[in-house]
Parts: C-alpha cells; structure tokens; sequence
C-alpha cells in the first residue's frame, strides 16, 4: 500500500458503526465514491453498491450474454456493539448488545458512544447480563463520569457504541491496532479495488459489483435481504461471490504470515473450481506470502451467498483478539479474554488487495480452473502408461 491508501484505511478504521448502525461507515465510503467518481447506489436495504448506479443497471450487468462472470465482492459494514435503551438516570444508560463479544472482566470496561456524527462521549460498563447460552454480553448499564450526554442527548435510542481503546486506530510497527478491523479491512480492499478498476477510463473493465452490507455480526441480516431481492434471479452469465472478512486467528493462519485463501468456514466449504483458481492466483502473485486453510472459527457471508445457489469464494486476512475478546493479547488488553483491540498485519491487509485486484485483472480460466492440474495427472498418467498396461495382460 502507498501512503494514501493507508491514511484511507486508518481513516475508515476510526468510523464508529455497529449492527443496524453502519451510517457513518456507509457515508465515508459514499464519499469516497463521490470523489472518485465511481458510480454506486443504495439497496433497498441500505446496503451500499459499489460500481452500478441504480437497480437497473444492477440487473443490466447480470443479465448480458456472456461466459465472462460478475464479481461479487462483499464485505460488511458492521462490527458487534450495543444500542442504547434508555436513561435510568443522568448518569446511567441501559443497552443491548448485538454480535459477540468478550464475556470475561466487561465489568469496569470502557465504551465509546455516539449519535451518528463521530464520537460523542465514553463511558464504563456495569451490571452486565450475559446471553443465556453465555457466549456473549446481552444486556448492560453504561455508567458515565457526569450528566453532560443526557442534557446534550436525552434521546437514548439516538446512542449506540462498543468497546474503546486508547484511540480507535493506531500503529505498532506493522500492525495496526483498532476498536474494529472486522470487516472494515473488508470494506477497504473493495473501495481500493474499486478504484484501481475505475482509474483505467476509457479501457473495458471487468464486469464488478461491491456490496458493502449491514448487520452481518447477527446472521448476516443485510447479505440475505439483499438477496432476497430476486435481482440476481434471471442472470445470463455467470456469477461468482468473493466474501472478504478479516477472521479469527488459527493454527495455520497467523497474522503476518499473509492473507488466507479461505476454503470454508464454520458452517460449509466454499465453491472447489473457484477455490482452485485462487489458490493458482494466491500461489503465482504471492509465493511463501499466503496461506490457506478452512477458517472455522466462524462463520461468514459466504455462507449465505452458498446458500443461495451462488458459486462463491474467500478471502480473508488473520485477525488478532477476533470481536475484542483477548485471545492474543498485546497492547490494551489488560486481562486475557478480557477485552481487547483488534488487530491486523499490514503486509497481510497489502496480500489481501493484491489477490482483489487479481481477481479482477486479465482473463481468469475460470470456465475451466483445472485445466492445469488435469494436464499435471494427465503427464503422471502418461509416465506409467508402460506399467499400467503390463498389469491389464
């Protein structure tokens, strides 16, 4: 990455958002988009559309003749937080959390708020309620230090927030801490390959869309509206999902040991020939820099794309203390499993953008992905063809 991509991430890193409430997200990325000048639109979700402007032309990119497939990128705007309720008092707010979290040493933890436009105060979190199945928080008090966000905003439900760190976004070296890289990592790889895409005018360009959804963090509640739609249904040429996410840390998926070429999740596996032409692609751009695995740890939109009879594929990039819960540790995280800041490695965020851009670079096999490990058995098969017709005399 330049130095203007990465000021972009970081700057897209600090934007609050959490379930339902991505609007500050969604506007920074509408700005961007803006400025340069890549067409895109709403659904009537309020799914962001990168590259289309308007349902029409949605449905127009899909339904030309052709064997060269869409790209579908998609990424989620959200990240696990809570909804404030009601004021119990001047001082006190009660919440609802939604996605998951850290359940271990919340008590006492800091919280950041806001109204819709930037950050509006902090507070600490108190009488924490867990979900019945106890894998996440469900209900809690905000507690703040003086009565000045009830006077300045007495409308609870206008409040939403999550965890808070030292600062939203920082760097340690090669990584990048933040109260959420899950998925705005996601959101920037589409933005910047979007842009790279759009910088070549006059030239064809491959036929993209991005969908940057909402509400992922609580069953993927955007994606699946999305493709409710029907938009998709009289299709004539093919169609291929890519779900971009920044996953939970596993054995064989480090951060900064590259992106990883996702083969499933914690729910399914993903499309085999598609799945074949990435890893060639992973392989040939990024040799010793990539790893690939099943990302297991949870689940993800491309579980919903499969779903809906979409052949689809992943990416995703090693994600240290996955949904602010401290299983790796490091800077902020004052107890393990308490909470926590995400992080991610920049070289692997670097990997993740290569792999994008490759997907939408020169002519892909992707009516035929195999075609080069056939000819590799092929050539096996031919080696033993002595042996294997002495033993059928």
């Amino acid at each position: 990455m330049n130095q203007t991509q990465q000021r972009f991430l970081f700057d897209l890193l600090e934007q609050p958002t959490a379930p339902f409430r991505e609007q500050q997200v969604r506007s920074f990325a509408e700005a961007a988009l803006d400025r340069w000048d890549i067409p895109h639109c709403r659904d009537p979700h309020g799914n962001l559309l990168v590259g289309v402007d308007s349902a029409a032309d949605y449905k127009r990119l899909l339904r030309t003749r052709t064997d060269i497939p869409v790209r579908l990128f998609i990424a989620h705007m959200d990240h696990p937080g809570f909804h404030a309720d009601r004021w119990l008092s001047t001082r006190r707010l009660e919440i609802t959390w939604h996605g998951g979290s850290p359940v271990k040493h919340v008590n006492g933890a800091k919280v950041w708020l806001s109204a819709g436009a930037g950050y509006v105060a902090e507070g600490v979190l108190r009488k924490v309620r867990l979900h019945p199945k106890g894998y996440a928080l469900q209900h809690a008090e905000v507690v703040f230090a003086n009565d000045q966000l009830h006077r300045d905003i007495p409308n609870a439900a206008a409040l939403y927030g999550g965890f808070a760190f030292r600062a939203p976004v920082w760097q340690s070296g090669r990584r990048v801490y933040t109260k959420a890289a899950d998925d705005l990592v996601g959101v920037f790889a589409i933005l910047q390959t979007a842009r790279a895409l759009y910088r070549k005018r006059g030239a064809q360009r491959p036929p993209f869309i991005g969908v940057l959804t909402r509400a992922e963090e609580v069953g993927f509640v955007g994606v699946i509206a999305h493709l409710e739609l029907g938009w998709m249904d009289k299709r004539r040429r093919p169609l291929v999902a890519v779900s971009l996410e920044a996953s939970r840390t596993l054995p064989g998926a480090i951060v900064g040991k590259g992106p990883v070429v996702r083969l499933g999740d914690r729910r399914t596996v993903f499309d085999a020939a598609g799945m074949q032409l990435l890893s060639e692609l992973a392989e040939r751009l990024l040799p010793k820099a990539y790893q690939r695995r099943i990302m297991d740890g949870g689940a993800c939109e491309a579980t919903a794309a499969t779903a809906f009879g979409i052949p689809t594929i992943g990416l995703t990039v090693p994600l240290g203390n996955y949904h602010n819960q401290g299983y790796e540790g490091g800077a902020d995280c004052a107890r393990p499993q308490g909470p926590a800041p995400e992080f991610v490695h920049l070289d692997d965020v670097q990997g993740l953008l290569t792999l994008c851009h490759a997907l939408m670079d020169k002519p892909l096999a992707w009516q035929d992905p195999w075609s080069a490990t056939r000819q590799r058995l092929i050539k096996n098969r031919r080696h033993y063809a002595r042996l294997l017709r002495a033993d059928s005399a």
